[in-house]
């Protein structure tokens, strides 16, 4: 007989193929932390799928008494219960540094394109103002590339960064070992020293609100803001009043705190950027996180060690994280 799996959120068809091709397959994309499952479903589930975004409740847990394995299709977890999760012996895994490259570049392409100014000068030239455009435009080369989190994701920005003869800074808990990008104790201190701050830590309560309208301040009128990790990471109201009073130069944001909304006043500002959470989102990483979850649900069907099981801190030390 075949482990049932219930899948809450969209998936690749070639995962939904690997998934159904070992599993009884329940993909129930649209119903969230919800799903509408009869007595005898949610008896037989062995293995949920979700990402940090969906997550997962202690009250599905509740209806669930034959789970045994909670596994993230991504590097986020944020949203899941872990604790109700170990409290239950329920493994939760998920893809450690899976899309980390992709979500670096993304980083970088949203640090290009707001200092060079593409989106608007585009707008400028198919207008007829050739001309009133062509004024000097900051960039990556010579600046300071200050980064939250210097976990997978950090590094590989960090990594591309230098490669731009940009200088590096980061926070995190710890400094990291053999890394030569200078090390800022607080967020405030980082955004001081940055032309551009990113945001490339996990998401979930240790990380609420860590950049603010005092950090924002700090990072100056010609700053700008990157957010490739969680939405909830910024106020959006202190990034708003930010932008409103010119404090800072502008905005990539990949991530929002109430997808799929877009505040409208967010949305009216030309110097900020959005994408619909797709940092993490290629062939590539799609392929690498199929292979984890693969792994991680085949790991505990057969009772053995979990490979990619989540670390025990929430907010991570850079020797064993990621984004």
């Amino acid at each position: 007989m075949k482990y049932r799996v219930l899948a809450l959120i969209p998936l690749p068809d070639h995962t939904l193929t690997a998934l159904a091709q070992v599993y009884d397959l329940s993909y129930l994309p649209e119903t969230g932390v919800d799903p509408k499952l009869s007595r005898d479903e949610a008896n037989s589930v062995f293995a949920i799928v979700t990402n940090g975004t969906t997550g997962c409740s202690s009250e599905l847990l509740a209806r669930l008494p034959a789970l045994k394995v909670i596994s993230s299709f991504g590097v986020g977890y944020e949203k899941i219960d872990v604790d109700a999760a170990r409290a239950r012996s329920v493994m939760v895994t998920y893809a450690p540094g899976a899309n980390a490259a992709t979500v670096a570049d993304h980083a970088i392409g949203f640090a290009l394109a707001l200092s060079r100014g593409y989106c608007s000068l585009t707008s400028a030239v198919k207008a007829g103002g050739w001309k009133k455009s062509r004024g000097e435009r900051a960039t990556i080369n010579g600046s300071t590339v200050g980064i939250i989190g210097m976990g997978r994701v950090g590094q590989l920005i960090a990594k591309r960064a230098d490669a731009f003869d940009a200088n590096v800074a980061y926070f995190d808990l710890s400094i990291l070992a053999g890394c030569d990008a200078t090390y800022c104790p607080t967020v405030v201190e980082l955004a001081d020293v940055s032309d551009f701050l990113i945001a490339a830590c996990p998401g979930g309560k240790s990380t609420h609100h860590l950049v603010n309208y005092e950090v924002l301040a700090m990072l100056g009128p010609a700053g700008y803001f990157i957010n490739v990790s969680r939405g909830t990471v910024v106020n959006t109201n202190d990034l708003i009043r930010a932008l409103r009073e010119g404090l800072v130069a502008g905005a990539g944001l990949d991530v929002l705190e109430e997808e799929p909304d877009v505040p409208a006043d967010l949305a009216e500002f030309e110097n900020v950027l959005l994408t619909p959470h797709v940092a993490g989102r290629s062939p590539a990483s799609f392929i690498a996180q199929t292979h984890a979850l693969m792994q991680s649900l085949g790991e505990v069907a057969d009772g053995r060690s979990c490979t990619f099981q989540v670390p025990e801190m929430q907010w991570y030390s850079p020797k064993s994280a990621d984004k």
